[in-house]
């Protein structure tokens, strides 16, 4: 019997400490960019690729989150009244109304792996996937869950969305050792935590996007606590490797890191310049700031 993907985790449960002091009260999932939040754009990348229920493993201060995705009457009967249909169709499509959403608290922050645990009796014994909201990635070709779903479809085993990084940052990431199987496709012949880089197999990293076999369960229940005392989901899936097929699959899409400021801002920049009611606006005002600063650099510069 053939399977599909039609649950995904949101693990987003982090405290989000690289952007205090605005993630002290607010969730850095809901951090905009432009006018959508992080983890919007993750679940309409979700949605866009079959996803029919979205699992958020949230902690004690992600209640905005769940209000993000719930129905807000007060708010639609004010744009109602108002007659704004066009921003009252906006808030009503954020979950489109045959996605169900499922919210689990993460008790204690145990890492990636445990959050992943959380979502156990939820997933119920079938394929699923994991999207962190922090990798943003351009919706192109469909989108990089889907292209991944695609070859779920096909291969029906576990696949790990990876990217090519510089040989000198290998120590962020999850790395995998690359057999050749197909076009933008690899056997993993194995996965290293942040290997240093004259210790790394590779320069493929692991980015945030998974789709996972049930079995990842049982070995996460067995998984001790590694990098940072935290459950390694990395650790898991080294464990799987012994056992079941993984591929890895360089996806097509640019992701922004934005767990990164510098990537945040750039992430910003970049899709204003893409956006449907601001992008000429704001290219024009870019373009004459760039102008401003050379002629400024000039008379610095005499």
């Amino acid at each position: 019997m053939r399977r599909t993907i039609r649950k995904a985790v949101f693990p987003v449960a982090g405290l989000g400490t690289r952007f205090l002091p605005a993630t002290k009260a607010s969730p850095k999932e809901m951090l905009p960019i432009v006018d959508k939040p992080l983890i919007q754009y993750a679940v309409e990348e979700a949605v866009a690729a079959g996803i029919e229920t979205l699992i958020f493993v949230i902690g004690r201060t992600k209640n905005a989150i769940a209000d993000h995705f719930d129905k807000a009457y007060e708010l639609e009967a004010e744009l109602q009244a108002r007659g704004k249909t066009e921003l009252l169709k906006v808030v009503q499509d954020i979950v489109p109304p045959d996605v169900d959403c499922v919210y689990i608290r993460q008790a204690e922050a145990l890492g990636l792996g445990h959050a992943v645990l959380c979502a156990k009796s939820v997933v119920d014994g079938q394929p699923f996937a994991v999207l962190l909201a922090d990798d943003l990635i351009e919706d192109s070709h469909g989108g990089a869950l889907a292209q991944m779903a695609a070859h779920f479809d096909k291969y029906q085993c576990s696949i790990l969305g990876v990217e090519r990084v510089p040989r000198s940052e290998t120590h962020k990431y999850g790395i995998v050792h690359p057999l050749s199987f197909a076009a933008r496709l690899s056997n993993v012949g194995g996965i290293v935590e942040k290997p240093k880089p004259e210790e790394a197999p590779s320069n493929l990293a692991v980015v945030g996007r998974y789709i996972l076999t049930p079995r990842i369960f049982e070995l996460l229940e067995k998984t001790p606590r590694g990098t940072g005392n935290e459950i390694q989901l990395t650790d898991a899936i080294a464990t799987l490797l012994r056992e079941e097929q993984v591929l890895a699959y360089e996806f097509e899409g640019r992701r922004y890191d934005c767990g990164s400021k510098l990537d945040y801002l750039v992430a910003t920049v970049e899709y204003g310049l893409k956006h449907k009611e601001l992008g000429e606006q704001f290219r024009a005002y870019l373009q004459s700031l760039v102008c401003d600063i050379t002629a400024t650099d000039r008379v610095a510069n005499g």
